[in-house]
């Protein structure tokens, strides 16, 4: 997978200097049907990312956030999968949170992949069984002194007090780019991401890797593992625990998450 990893990240390098210069000179915003934001930032990262791959691995498929999903893809043992900018209100806002995120699956597990925070030119790396990577050298996760851990959870439910009972054991961080969160856990520096809300297969194919090569541990909000290249490419909220974190948050957020889901639906504010 060396030359996949190095084309890969060539491209995302590439897409990174291309976000950089859009956010300097500036850029446009649009509305999606569904009322989130979309950016010609977004625009450019994806056809940046798909020529690359319509150019060195034509054989393979092709999922994005930013492209018409084609069914095809589902006949693929290969398959890339991308979030041009997965956290595009952070990248409206400036938050230097928004990150370009990408991974090769094969067989329904990613073996390849990236996440370049354009903001702190931070690019994690991993290729399947052969560890975690910063910026081109072997990453390890420093062990954590700190008792009351750092876990990041979806805005949304930060702003409705969803987790007001986790938050009185750990320090409850909103996430505003679920690949940034991802890879913050892979490397140690929070403990924890959280979410019972729906996540697209774009936002968690390239971070899944990245926590699973850290010697971290991710899941679903049911606890079942991750499986990409689904018709919907869709799942159910993520249970994502770093190695350095204490042996018993996995299993008291899964405690938090069944809680959670048995309560009533929250009805969900607008974008």
């Amino acid at each position: 997978m060396e030359r996949e990893l190095a084309t890969l990240v060539e491209a995302v390098r590439n897409a990174g200097a291309k976000v950089r210069e859009l956010v300097r000179v500036g850029f446009e915003v649009q509305t999606k049907p569904d009322r989130s934001p979309v950016t010609t930032v977004d625009h450019e990262v994806n056809r940046i990312l798909h020529e690359m791959q319509r150019r060195e691995f034509p054989q393979d498929g092709w999922l994005s956030e930013e492209s018409p999903d084609d069914p095809a893809r589902l006949t693929h043992a290969r398959v890339w999968i991308v979030d041009p900018i997965d956290g595009t209100k952070a990248l409206v806002n400036r938050m230097p949170e928004f990150c370009i995120s990408a991974a090769l699956i094969e067989r329904g597990a990613p073996v390849v992949a990236a996440i370049l925070n354009p903001s702190t030119d931070e690019l994690f790396t991993a290729v399947r069984g052969g560890g975690l990577f910063l910026n081109g050298a072997h990453f390890t996760p420093s062990p954590a002194h700190d008792f009351n851990p750092v876990i990041m959870v979806s805005a949304w439910e930060f702003r409705n007090d969803r987790w007001s009972t986790l938050a009185e054991t750990a320090r409850c961080r909103p996430m505003y780019s679920i690949a940034n969160a991802l890879a913050l856990v892979a490397a140690g520096r929070i403990q924890a991401a959280f979410t019972i809300e729906p996540e697209n297969e774009w936002d968690l194919a390239a971070g899944v890797l990245l926590i699973e090569e850290s010697g971290g541990a991710i899941s679903d909000a049911a606890g079942k593992p991750f499986v990409f290249n689904q018709p919907i490419p869709r799942f159910r909220g993520v249970i994502a625990v770093a190695t350095t974190a204490d042996k018993d948050l996995r299993a008291n957020l899964q405690t938090h998450a069944e809680r959670a889901r048995s309560q009533p639906e929250r009805k969900r504010a607008a974008p």
